[in-house]
């Protein structure tokens, strides 16, 4: 079967290419799958990621919304309070009030 040294080297180099390339092989699938997680770790980071610009998008355009409200509201009161001092509303109920007092006391 093996007539020299030279074929029983020939066969131990070829079962040896033989067990490389099925290490190899097997070393690159584990390395493509683990690349394939990241991949999908990374999509699924970067699809949280943009929905939390969303809700704070939002939150934000919320607040200037309020903020803008509460500005006008506040602008509202001070015109209505502005007028009833002008008008005396205030003072006049307050001065109905006190007549009221002096002639249940007398």
């Amino acid at each position: 079967m093996f007539s020299t040294s030279g074929d029983i080297l020939n066969l131990v180099l070829a079962v040896c290419i033989i067990v490389l390339t099925v290490f190899l092989v097997t070393a690159l699938y584990y390395v493509v799958s683990g690349v394939r997680k990241i991949f999908h770790l990374v999509d699924k980071v970067e699809f949280g990621v943009n929905k939390a610009e969303e809700v704070i998008t939002l939150v934000r355009d919320k607040i200037k919304s309020g903020s803008a409200y509460a500005m006008l509201l506040t602008e509202a009161v001070k015109q209505v309070l502005r007028v009833v001092n002008d008008n005396g509303w205030l003072h006049k109920s307050k001065k109905k009030e006190k007549t009221k007092n002096k002639k249940e006391s007398k």
